[in-house]
């Protein structure tokens, strides 16, 4: 008789812990199911104003940056065609006459040194992106996010142009001068302006022209990774804000 209870009570045990694995199994599955439900409420719906402004300037804070480091790269300006600075327009008839007078290393001279200075300007960038991020409105960010495909390089555009300006044209000035850019250009300049029957002489001052190619390659640049961003690429959406915020986006500009 005692036996039996035995085995009774073994056999209660075994059916109670098997109950209540079973139970916390549930219970695991539950827990999991309203985990996952979170995480994807907090990817989706509509956000707030605030989350658009913080993830507006989360996406493009990160372009920004990227934008900046690849083209204050060693050949970030002269390894890409798309920004790559040349001689200018006014000076481009010069630098033909001088390579058919047998001075492409000069020509070719000058086209490095005009790209590296600029490269080097790029470094200087960045504060001056950021600074104008943290002054943007929350209408700004708003507007951006449901605008053209540009809007947020336009923002960039109409607030950033003449601070970049001031502050890029003593950098380049400096960076002329490091890597010999100024004497390049001027040399060439100099010899074309010597040639016999030249008419249209051309202005020696390379600054100005380097200080707005510089700008205008970074504008160019942003535009791509704004692009980027929009058209969901997975390296750019890269948390749980910029997913709800862009998502949004998509969803209402359909």
């Amino acid at each position: 008789m005692i036996k039996s209870s035995n085995n009774f009570f073994k056999i209660t045990v075994v059916f109670l812990l098997l109950i209540t694995a079973s139970a916390a199994q549930v219970q695991s599955q539950i827990l999991n199911k309203l985990l996952s439900k979170a995480t994807k409420t907090s990817t989706t719906g509509t956000p707030s104003d605030q989350e658009i402004s913080s993830g507006i300037k989360e996406a493009l804070q990160q372009g920004v940056i990227k934008s900046s480091d690849q083209l204050s790269a060693l050949n970030g300006f002269f390894g890409n065609a798309a920004v790559k600075i040349l001689f200018p327009p006014q000076a481009q008839k010069a630098e033909a006459t001088l390579r058919k007078l047998g001075l492409n290393k000069l020509c070719d001279n000058v086209i490095l040194s005009l790209n590296r200075a600029a490269e080097d300007a790029a470094k200087e960038a960045k504060p001056i992106f950021i600074s104008s991020l943290k002054q943007m409105s929350l209408k700004d960010a708003t507007n951006i996010l449901l605008g053209s495909s540009d809007a947020a390089t336009q923002y960039f555009k109409r607030t950033t142009t003449d601070s970049l300006a001031a502050k890029f044209r003593p950098v380049v000035h400096q960076s002329l001068d490091k890597v010999g850019a100024s004497q390049y250009y001027s040399q060439a300049v100099t010899a074309y302006n010597k040639v016999p029957f030249t008419m249209n002489k051309v202005d020696p001052d390379i600054e100005n022209y380097v200080t707005q190619k510089a700008i205008s390659g970074l504008f160019l640049e942003i535009a791509q990774q704004e692009l980027q961003i929009r058209q969901g690429l997975p390296s750019t959406r890269t948390t749980a804000l910029l997913q709800k915020v862009f998502s949004y986006a998509d969803k209402t500009k359909k």
